[in-house]
């Protein structure tokens, strides 16, 4: 998937990262970049900085520090010599390119009324890598099936920036699309269900002229760059899915769109930024789709080095699920087992 992103770095910047360790490059998560300052990666889940060589270190001495003419020709490359035309991606703080890969911009504000109308002064970039991981929620779906709709429940999976929720999520979508219902013997005859994804930063389905590069299954349907209220009333009359997934919801028009769909008979399966249970009822949005009972389980999601780690509760709390397991990573597929959500252990969920 670098490659998608390679040929928009300035040659400078490129070739320091074509310098980097080979493991380096596998587990490749974010580049940040900023102005004038030392460049620094994300490497599963670590903080490192990189020197003119190649080399990593955990401080930021010695480490590249990207120019203010690198940094002018790494955003003509990604808004395609034209702010103009990037106005509203801008306005939202982020570009997404081909291969789902976003990044996130900082500088100066424009606002129009006390509304942000774009930025100016660009001079720090936050280039997110996507990975698509198959069988990432192999462990986790079993725990979410309907047995008696033969699909999937609808859910609300939470977790902090960079925990792996848009991952998890696009393998959940791959798997109900064709019919592969993970460890649960009991699914092994149920049919694949038509998916609606309202990808609204193309960071999901990954597509490219419409057509997504990451695989979603072959019952799937995507709204591309679509505002995620607007495109699940789209999907719900054109599409007929009978499971919709949205990602990182948050907004009361989200919320009134999830209650629509799930009051249509059709499951939904959300994400949001929050560390649990607890944080989410404090998000006015997610409490009141909670109190409502438009979700029937709650994931709290938390990656390790080892992997994704999640609990599945019941969302209206009456109720304790105590599971817990670690899902496969790229870098491991294989091996996998039960183990305890880390600093979760107590008997009662908070």
């Amino acid at each position: 998937m670098l490659e998608r992103v390679m040929h928009l770095l300035p040659p400078e910047l490129k070739a320091v990262l074509e310098r980097l360790p080979e493991s380096a490059m596998e587990q490749l998560e974010e580049i940040r970049i900023r102005e004038g300052r030392p460049l620094e990666l994300g490497v599963r889940g670590q903080s490192r900085f990189a020197a003119s060589d190649g080399t990593l270190r955990a401080g930021s001495d010695g480490a590249y520090k990207p120019t203010a003419d690198t940094c002018r020709k790494l955003l003509e490359k990604i808004t395609n010599h034209s702010l103009y035309a990037m106005e509203e991606e801008l306005k939202r703080g982020f570009i997404t390119v081909a291969g789902g890969h976003r990044i996130g911009l900082a500088g100066r504000t424009i606002l129009d009324g006390g509304n942000v109308r774009g930025i100016r002064d660009i001079g720090g970039f936050n280039i997110r890598i996507a990975r698509e991981v198959v069988g990432s929620a192999r462990n986790l779906l079993p725990k979410l099936l309907d047995k008696n709709r033969k699909t999937v429940h609808s859910t609300l999976i939470l977790a902090p920036p960079q925990q792996g929720k848009t991952t998890i999520v696009r393998d959940i979508a791959r798997s109900i699309s064709y019919g592969h219902w993970g460890l649960f013997e009991h699914a092994a005859g149920w049919s694949g269900r038509k998916v609606g994804i309202v990808d609204e930063r193309s960071e999901i389905a990954a597509c490219v002229r419409g057509i997504p590069t990451f695989d979603v299954g072959p019952r799937t349907d995507i709204m591309d760059a679509c505002p995620k209220a607007e495109g699940m009333m789209m999907l719900l009359r054109s599409m007929s899915p009978e499971v919709v997934i949205a990602d990182e919801i948050g907004r009361p028009e989200d919320g009134e769109a999830l209650r629509e769909a799930s009051h249509a008979g059709i499951s939904v399966i959300a994400t949001a930024h929050a560390f649990d249970l607890q944080d989410a009822r404090g998000r006015p949005v997610l409490r009141q789709l909670l109190e409502d009972g438009t979700f029937t389980y709650v994931v709290e999601l938390k990656r390790t080095s080892e992997g994704f780690m999640h609990r599945v509760v019941t969302a209206d709390m009456k109720d304790k699920l105590p599971v817990s397991a670690r899902e496969p990573t790229a870098a491991s597929v294989k091996g996998e087992q039960e183990r305890t959500f880390a600093g979760m252990q107590r008997g009662d969920v908070p």
